[in-house]
């Protein structure tokens, strides 16, 4: 064998490894292997601005300093209680109006910011209802991970997949934004039978709970009221930019850094203030990243997986099949950035043989549904049962284990189908 192929997956290994076995930070993992395969050149240096996904890593940047600009107004608090208030004291009802504001904003935004404004007002809510919080606090997981399958800017996997594809924000919406809805109800359906009993309190109880929801007030929220308004103006505008961006000739990437921009302009925010939040943790594991799956590509060993799984698949509905599943398996078990970063090239080696639109959606689906199988599966899936510990609440990896896979196979099922119905047939 070659040895710049042998270093190449021995890196890709071992990177994998350092990152499921959590004893080194996963972004100095990836950069490390970045930096060996680079020293000893398996990626020459000049070939470097070829497996930066510039698309991806602009995106995150542009979006990110926008929901940090935002979030100083108030407005993902004044949002919450708005939802709180909406609920009239029904459990059932804040399990499905938090549900659905937690899919809505995570397709727009990151999937972690969200659950970071949402959590602590849902446990508080949960706290005032004297109901369990952990069906709620589920279903706020489930939720952002759906929520985020349905958009191009939703989930990173997607924006990794719609820069590889040149896939724009409209085909997301239309391919995946019905099966995320449709799978919506599907969690919540399971979350009520799984927990019907948690989620019943007393009318009296109830309108006990009501009147001291109504006390809270959303306007007292809002920290800055002239970049509320700013904030809102500009997230509406980038949204509408993003629906039409084909249409105009720009890239997502460009739209959400000329709204980043535009915001901060306008705001007059201390942009040391904003860009110190930028996740640049996440931005630079995205780096790393892509340099170490780079080298597999520049080795040739991309190539020959793709080779190897037409060899026994034979149509391109076996394949979305198989994409799908292992994508959602893999993701529960690993982060689903490292694993669409791997599949990206693959698909794309077997374009010579196949139809790989549908395959694109299959990756998508399975990426992004599949964090919810565990309680490690997706980064917003940790930070919401570190917020419930934090406060005393206990979610152990056995009990999200239970629902949890229980989710995964009943929205990826669904998916599955609709896809095949849609790009293969009966």
């Amino acid at each position: 064998m070659d040895s710049a192929l042998i270093i190449a997956v021995t890196v890709f290994l071992f990177t994998y490894a350092l990152i499921i076995s959590e004893r080194v930070h996963r972004t100095v993992a990836a950069l490390f292997g970045a930096a060996v395969v680079l020293f000893l050149r398996v990626v020459p240096w000049e070939k470097v601005p070829e497996y930066l996904d510039l698309d991806t890593l602009f995106l995150l940047i542009g979006m990110m300093i926008i929901v940090n600009t935002a979030k100083e107004s108030g407005l993902f608090e004044y949002i919450a209680i708005k939802t709180a208030k909406l609920a009239k004291g029904s459990p059932m009802r804040v399990l499905l109006l938090f549900s659905v504001a937690t899919a809505v904003v995570s397709s727009v935004l990151d999937n972690v910011t969200t659950v970071l404004l949402l959590t602590p007002m849902l446990i508080y809510i949960t706290r005032l209802m004297e109901v369990d919080p952990i069906p709620f606090l589920l279903a706020e997981i489930f939720a952002s991970n759906i929520g985020g399958t349905a958009t191009l800017i939703g989930d990173p996997p997607n924006i990794m997949i719609g820069s590889a594809a040149n896939l724009s924000f409209n085909e997301f919406l239309l391919n995946m934004g019905p099966i995320a809805f449709l799978d919506l109800l599907i969690m919540i359906g399971i979350i009520y039978l799984a927990y019907r009993r948690e989620l019943h309190v007393s009318h009296s109880h109830r309108q006990d709970l009501l009147s001291v929801i109504e006390g809270l007030s959303e306007e007292e929220a809002i920290k800055d009221p002239t970049l509320f308004k700013k904030s809102v103006v500009v997230i509406l505008a980038v949204i509408i930019l993003f629906f039409v961006h084909d249409r105009l000739g720009l890239e997502p990437a460009v739209v959400a850094l000329s709204g980043a921009s535009f915001l901060l302009l306008w705001s007059r925010q201390e942009p040391e203030k904003i860009l110190e939040k930028v996740e640049w943790t996440a931005i630079f594991f995205f780096i790393g990243l892509f340099i170490i799956v780079g080298s597999l590509v520049e080795t040739g060993v991309i190539a020959d997986v793709a080779k190897w799984m037409v060899g026994y698949i034979h149509s391109t509905g076996e394949a979305m099949l198989v994409i799908a599943w292992f994508s959602a398996i893999a993701s529960a078990i690993v982060d689903n950035i490292p694993l669409t970063a791997t599949m990206i090239p693959l698909i794309k080696a077997m374009g010579s043989s196949l139809n790989t639109y549908p395959l694109w959606w299959a990756l998508s689906l399975g990426a992004c549904l599949g964090g919810n199988g565990t309680a490690i599966g997706a980064s917003a899936n940790v930070v919401v049962i570190g917020i419930a510990d934090r406060e005393g609440i206990k979610i152990t990896f056995m009990d999200f284990l239970k629902i949890g896979l229980v989710v995964m196979f009943a929205t990826v099922g669904f998916g599955t189908l609709v896809l095949w119905l849609r790009y293969v047939g009966v």
